[in-house]
């Protein structure tokens, strides 16, 4: 009797035994591998330097933000004609946060700078927002927007820069204001003076609604450069090229001045008034950087 009970017991303790190694095995906490220590990764700069360039007739901060670190700068500038051409704005904006999130997008030796919104005043007429906005803000009264085409002192910003400036211009065909001289409103002066101190190798202006590319040009005719670059975008974009624009008589134009002082620019006319026309606009961006990236001298 004794010998079955020491067996007995033995078997107990086997068994408890057992169980113990058991539950150590598929229970226990597993040690935790540590993770391989990486080779120090060097962050890349995505936030944008940004400047003050000037303030708007009611006092509106115009700023220009710069992507990139190379010495050819291409220089884009929206809203000039403020609320009326609001979707100039949005598209500016897209592409600035198409740049910070994707840096690598910009070749070696670009820097790319964006002023979003050159007439915040007749922005702010049509939307109620400083800065950034949506396009459920923007009024849907065609007084409120053809109004806010002009600044605060009802001048049409692209007609007050120094190429064939005369004081009355003509917009639809009917008489605007340019200003009481070339370069009498602080929005066109800060672009001036932007552009002098810069030396962008072009300028692209976007405006609504042509959908063209239209080329500029002053008393020395068309830059070469000018018509290679007005080509390049509008063939990846699909909008017309045009090198002349003919439907009514333009004077004073910022495009036609930055032609007389001999820098190229271009002016990207979006369809409608209403649409942004994203990936059009990003196929002639890409074929502007690819054009600069091979003739980068």
């Amino acid at each position: 009797m004794r010998f079955l009970f020491t067996k007995y017991l033995a078997l107990v303790i086997g068994a408890i035994l057992v169980l113990i190694t058991l539950f150590f095995i598929f229970f226990q906490k597993k040690e935790e591998i540590p993770t391989p220590m990486m080779k120090e990764e060097i962050a890349v700069e995505t936030s944008p330097k940004e400047t003050l360039i000037g303030k708007s007739v009611e006092g509106r901060p115009i700023k220009a933000y710069s992507y990139g670190s190379g010495k050819t700068k291409l220089l884009f500038v929206g809203g000039m004609h403020g609320g009326y051409e609001w979707n100039s704005v949005l598209l500016a904006h897209l592409f600035m946060d198409y740049l910070k999130d994707t840096p690598s997008s910009i070749p070696v030796g670009l820097l790319v700078e964006v002023i979003p919104s050159l007439n915040p005043d007749g922005l702010f007429m049509v939307t109620g927002k400083e800065g950034r906005f949506d396009i459920k803000d923007v009024s849907t009264s065609t007084k409120v927007l053809e109004g806010a085409r002009f600044n605060a002192n009802k001048v049409d910003l692209n007609r007050n820069f120094d190429c064939m400036w005369q004081p009355k211009s003509t917009w639809r065909k009917e008489a605007v204001s340019a200003g009481t001289k070339a370069f009498s409103e602080p929005e066109a002066v800060a672009l001036r003076d932007y552009i002098l101190d810069q030396k962008p190798r072009a300028v692209i202006f976007w405006h609504s609604q042509a959908n063209a590319v239209y080329a500029s040009q002053c008393d020395n005719g068309i830059l070469p450069v000018t018509l290679n670059i007005m080509n390049a975008y509008a063939t990846a974009s699909k909008y017309h090229a045009v090198e002349i624009f003919n439907s009514y008589e333009i004077t004073g134009d910022a495009g036609d001045w930055l032609s007389k002082i001999g820098i190229p620019a271009i002016t990207v006319e979006l369809q409608t008034h209403e649409t942004i026309e994203w990936e059009r606009n990003l196929a002639g961006i890409k074929a502007l950087f690819l054009y600069f990236s091979q003739n980068n001298n």
